[in-house]
Formats: C-alpha cells, sequence, structure tokens
C-alpha cells in the first residue's frame, strides 16, 4: 500500500456500499464549493481545481443539479457554510507518516475528532512540518492494464508531459507534475483511454513499511480518519502488503 494507488484501490474496492457514496458525495460537494469560492470563480473551463472537482464528482455520477448547487454557494449565488482548509499531520503505527486534509466549519471540532482518532488508532496527531516534508504534489492517473498496452500507454502519455509511468498489479500509474496533469489527461480522453482514477494528491518520497498488528492499525486509522465528514483526503507514506489487506 505504497503511496497512492494501492491505498486508493483498496477504497474503491470496499467504498461501493449507499452508505459510503453518500460521504464521497459530500466530500466533493465541499469541495466544489471551495474551489469555485477560491479558486478562480464558477466556470470550470477558467478554474483549474474546480474543473478537476466536478470530474470527479461526474465519475461517481453526481446529479448535474447537485453541482450546479455546489458552485453557486461557492460563488455566492445561494446562501451556503464557509468552509475552512486545514491540513493535519501526524504519525501512524511504527511511525509512518500521514497526511489529512480537511473542509470544516468548526475548526475546533475537527481537530479533536482527527487528535482522538490518531490516538485510538496508535497514533499522534503531530506538529505542521512534522511529515509534510515527506511527501510532494503531483498528478495521479490510474489505467487499467485490461484497457491499453503499456507501450501505447507510454507513447501517449510521455509526449504528453507525464513524468512517470509506474506499473501496479492491476493498473498503470501515470505521474505528472501539476502543471502538465491536465494536458495528460487530455491526451489520454483525446486517444479514448478510460482512466480509473485522475487527481492531485500528495506522493511519498519513502515509504515505512508495515506488517502484522501494525499493518491492520494503519489500514483502521486510514479508514477511520477518512469516514470523518470533515476530512478529505488522507495520504500515508506507510507500505502494505496486498495479502494483508
Amino acid at each position: 500500500m505504497s503511496g497512492h494507488s494501492k491505498w486508493s484501490s483498496i477504497k474503491h474496492k470496499k467504498g461501493a456500499a449507499d452508505a459510503k457514496r453518500g460521504k464521497m458525495f459530500t466530500k466533493i460537494i465541499k469541495e466544489i464549493t471551495v474551489a469555485a469560492r477560491m479558486g478562480g470563480g464558477g466556470d470550470p473551463n477558467a478554474n483549474p481545481r474546480l474543473r478537476t472537482a466536478v470530474l470527479a464528482a461526474k465519475a461517481e455520477n453526481m446529479p448535474k443539479e447537485n453541482i450546479e448547487r455546489a458552485i453557486k454557494k461557492g460563488t455566492g449565488e445561494l446562501e451556503g457554510v464557509s468552509y475552512e482548509e486545514i491540513t493535519y499531520e501526524g504519525y501512524g503505527p511504527a511511525g509512518a507518516a500521514v497526511l489529512v486534509e480537511s473542509l470544516t466549519d468548526n475548526k475546533n471540532r475537527t481537530v479533536a475528532d482527527v487528535r482522538h482518532i490518531f490516538s485510538k488508532s496508535g497514533g499522534n496527531l503531530g506538529e505542521n512540518g512534522c511529515v509534510s516534508w515527506m511527501f510532494e504534489k503531483k498528478g495521479c492517473i490510474t489505467v487499467s492494464k485490461e484497457k491499453v498496452s503499456e507501450e501505447t500507454l507510454m507513447g501517449i502519455a510521455l509526449e504528453a508531459g507525464a513524468e512517470d509511468i509506474r506499473e501496479d498489479v492491476e493498473v498503470f500509474e501515470i505521474i505528472t507534475s501539476t502543471d502538465e496533469f491536465e494536458s495528460v489527461k487530455s491526451a489520454l480522453d483525446n486517444a479514448s483511454i478510460p482512466c480509473e482514477e485522475s487527481e492531485i494528491t500528495m506522493l511519498p518520497k519513502t515509504t515505512t513499511n508495515l506488517e502484522g498488528k501494525d499493518a491492520e492499525k494503519m489500514i483502521k486509522l486510514m479508514e477511520t480518519l477518512e469516514d470523518s465528514d470533515d476530512v478529505q483526503k488522507v495520504y500515508t507514506n506507510a507500505d502494505i502488503p496486498e495479502d494483508m489487506v
């Protein structure tokens, strides 16, 4: 479970229940609202952050009216809650690094909730900057191996500006800079290559191997954090064997 793709694929397989889907809708709506307010207005074509959020909403089959309502709340056309962006940093079992991105209307409630989750799962909340240096912001696009050959994918993605293509068990993982993310995604779309996931994410520079009880506690920590209503995304540098999951 190193970096992005394995944890992301675990969530995808385990998150099919309606309850999980409802939480995903809530998180995406929050992101759309904040992106429309802070990212440069309500036009996705002129607002990269909003465009990415809208694509995520469409990938989850969110109704069009929900998307439009969230944008209008962000631009002030409709009354809505004002959210604050806060990133928390901490350590999981065996010292594995954890980054938590949140959008909240009550930061006191959120920090108490996040601290409790860390403590309950054998970790601890740290100071700002304690683990963020272990990660770097990148674009990450995953494509099923069943949809395209490695040679074809490399030709298209690298020509469009991708930095690297990594092979996992079931998918290819395309890594881009944040600046080249959209051009690579567009190149894949134009070539009719379907993407399983595409997002700006935080990738670990190094990983921490976890096994046994530590691995179980880390999976529980990640799941519980992501289940929090105020938490948007969670990243870790933990590397957990597939058979542990």
